[in-house]
């Protein structure tokens, strides 16, 4: 056991330092801090057009550091709020904020200025309003769920409970910090796990807010800044190596995030496996993973624990980044 929890500490080390080398910019923490490319990041939702014409529309406004964005439109509103699934609209090109604080959208699409909370939308770029779409701030209908009679308790968002964990920490806020193994260990159960992502608008791919949460300490369902991204297995809500998502429902950054993970682990007889683990995976209240079935013979990539009969722990990872955690329960099954 030392051995293990030895191991386990050096790769959240390890991890740290790799990944803080790699950071582009600074990763804010506060949204009072986190200055106005935040404020305007977001997600607006509304109708365009008029008539039997207006559709509903959502667009995700995606800072991109020092005064550029990107911008993905959706066909009947967000994801999880009535997108219908068509390929999104991804105008790939970076508008910049102008000093008024106002950014103005263009391509072949239409045209936009986004001021004040709202977007203004021309579709024919006649000059003429085809519709305006206001900012929306979604929350988790899991989010503050508290845990059933029975459940182990983790973390309710108090020192005492870093006492659960192997290198438990908290921050200044009293939040959970990254790299920690629970000291209980699990088989079939149900995780509940709220997070939040860093804002941290100059950095890209695997560097931007990045960490995960192993059931079992084997298999990760990816922790990331992922808002307006495709929704690869590497993104947030992908299970690692396994299957990307359906539905991409990763909020923006500095928003608080849910999981609500369903694990069934793996059968074994004898020493020998002979059904492979699984798992349903909510993510802000939407399930993404229904039944996944998982690889029995090996855990996904820098899963701490390596597949086998045993129970393991609930492992957040270190990759660097200040994404904190806080109410997280389980129910053993």
């Amino acid at each position: 056991m030392r051995r293990v929890l030895s191991c386990l500490t050096s790769f959240s080390l390890l991890t740290a330092l790799t990944t803080a080398s790699l950071q582009a910019g600074p990763a804010f923490t506060d949204t009072e801090k986190a200055g106005i490319d935040f404020q305007l990041q977001g997600e607006y939702s509304g109708d365009l057009g008029s008539g039997d014409d207006a559709e509903k529309f959502g667009i995700q406004i995606i800072a991109q550091g020092k005064g550029k964005f990107r911008v993905v439109g959706y066909h009947g509103g967000l994801p999880g709020d009535g997108w219908n699934g068509e390929d999104p609209v991804r105008v790939e090109g970076e508008f910049a904020r102008a000093a008024d604080g106002s950014i103005k959208l263009e391509d072949s699409h239409g045209v936009a200025l986004l001021q004040n909370g709202q977007l203004v939308v021309d579709l024919g770029k006649d000059g003429s309003t085809d519709g305006t779409l206001k900012k929306v701030l979604r929350k988790s209908p899991t989010l503050g769920k508290k845990p059933p009679a029975g459940a182990a308790v983790l973390f309710n968002g108090s020192t005492e409970g870093t006492d659960n964990w192997q290198n438990g920490q908290v921050d200044e806020e009293g939040y959970l910090m990254p790299g920690v193994n629970s000291k209980q260990r699990f088989g079939d159960h149900h995780l509940h796990v709220e997070f939040r992502i860093p804002f941290m608008p100059e950095d890209r791919g695997q560097g931007r807010g990045n960490s995960g949460c192993y059931l079992q300490g084997r298999y990760e369902a990816q922790m990331l800044d992922s808002f307006g991204l495709e929704g690869k297995m590497n993104e947030c809500g992908g299970v690692y190596s396994v299957a990307d998502c359906p539905i991409n429902m990763c909020f923006p950054p500095l928003s608080w995030q849910t999981y609500d993970i369903d694990f069934t682990a793996a059968k074994y007889d004898s020493g020998k496996l002979i059904a492979n683990p699984k798992m349903t995976v909510r993510l802000n209240g939407v399930v993404i993973h229904e039944d996944l079935e998982l690889p029995g013979d090996r855990n996904t990539p820098a899963g701490p624990l390596q597949a086998g009969p045993e129970p393991g722990p609930v492992h957040l990872q270190n990759h660097g980044n200040p994404v904190r955690y806080r109410n997280i329960w389980v129910v053993e099954k």
